[in-house]
């Protein structure tokens, strides 16, 4: 689909051009970004902190926001300790560069370019053959030698990935997953694919994410082991790098009831849109993501858009790839939403 440009930032709708269209795209799986509870704790945030602490994280004046923010995600993905950054982007670089330092890196099949390192060769069996493949060759090799870099969720997919092969590991390993499209929204308590990770004393975990996915702040998190953290702290993305706006760490600590009431919508939203599809089978969908994979359909992308919709319909990971047909459901759309897209899908 042609780019389309707008003037606002969409909600559960956007204008184009004068024109509103129903919005199912994006992301803002919570759709926090509109909300006005949310945007009331971003405007205090301002007002206590400002729009940027002007100082690095390895300064001598430290804002003691930033520990909170650590401990509290932390505890959210149930690891010893974590450290942020301005974006989900830096924050899975940040981890992949220090994996690179710990063992030969083995890159899972669809791996998030924010956790390449140079020009990785990405396989392209499926995920069930490389896993075997994988755990064969860790096992053959002393510990330590390898560390496994994957996606918790694949948006693209609609896929939430296995991981329960890792109990085979019999050597010491690292795994590093990018949890951006997880955290949040998987599991009851939003802790994304940690809740789906075997507890293997073979393995240890690094997860990196973006808060802004679900969250609607503009910042990053990698959780692990505490000797990890303090050692990726010393890395020059962590000691270089501005932290994210304070604003954003005050909104996201103040509203964590909020989170919750927004993800029981969410899944509510799900819940009613597979209903309302159930007899069409060209919707995948099968983890109960807020991603509506749409296979085959040519054309249907601007089909919608002729009937004031707008889906997620783009080339990824670079502009020349193959175009991915999405329908992207967030808190923020009604039934009546819903009914809508479904009653066009039906007449298409």
């Amino acid at each position: 689909m042609q780019a389309q440009f707008t003037h606002t930032t969409p909600t559960s709708t956007t204008h184009i051009a004068g024109k509103e269209y129903l919005f199912f795209s994006g992301f803002s799986y919570l759709g926090l970004h509109s909300h006005p509870d949310f945007q009331a704790l971003l405007k205090e945030g301002i007002d206590r902190y400002g729009t940027v602490f002007i100082s690095s994280r390895i300064a001598n004046t430290r804002l003691e926001l930033y520990e909170e923010l650590e401990h509290a995600l932390a505890v959210l993905l149930k690891q010893q300790s974590a450290a942020t950054f301005s974006s989900g982007y830096l924050a899975s670089q940040a981890a992949a560069q220090y994996a690179a330092t710990q063992g030969e890196l083995l890159y899972a099949p669809g791996a998030h370019p924010s956790l390449w390192t140079g020009k990785p060769a990405i396989p392209t069996e499926s995920w069930a053959e490389w896993a075997v493949k994988t755990t064969a060759k860790v096992n053959a090799h002393p510990d330590h030698t390898f560390v496994i870099i994957a996606d918790g969720v694949n948006p693209l997919t609609s896929t939430i990935n296995e991981f329960s092969w890792l109990s085979a590991i019999r050597r010491q390993l690292l795994v590093v997953t990018d949890d951006s499209h997880g955290i949040g929204i998987v599991s009851e308590e939003g802790n994304g694919i940690i809740s789906r990770l075997p507890q293997h004393a073979a393995v240890r975990y690094l997860v990196a994410a973006s808060l802004a996915k679900a969250y609607s702040a503009q910042g990053g998190v990698i959780a692990g082991h505490a000797a990890d953290i303090a050692a990726i702290k010393r890395t020059t993305l962590f000691t270089g790098a501005t932290p994210m706006m304070p604003a954003n760490a005050w909104a996201f600590l103040q509203s964590f009831p909020l989170h919750a009431k927004q993800r029981a919508l969410l899944q509510q939203q799900i819940q009613y849109f597979e209903r309302l599809t159930a007899d069409k089978p060209y919707l995948y969908n099968p983890f109960h993501l807020p991603v509506f994979l749409l296979k085959g359909r040519n054309g249907i992308e601007q089909y919608l858009l002729d009937h004031d919709v707008m889906i997620s319909s783009f080339g990824y990971p670079r502009p020349d790839s193959p175009a991915i047909n999405r329908i992207i459901v967030s808190a923020q759309h009604t039934e009546k939403d819903l009914e809508v897209l479904n009653a066009l899908l039906i007449n298409q």
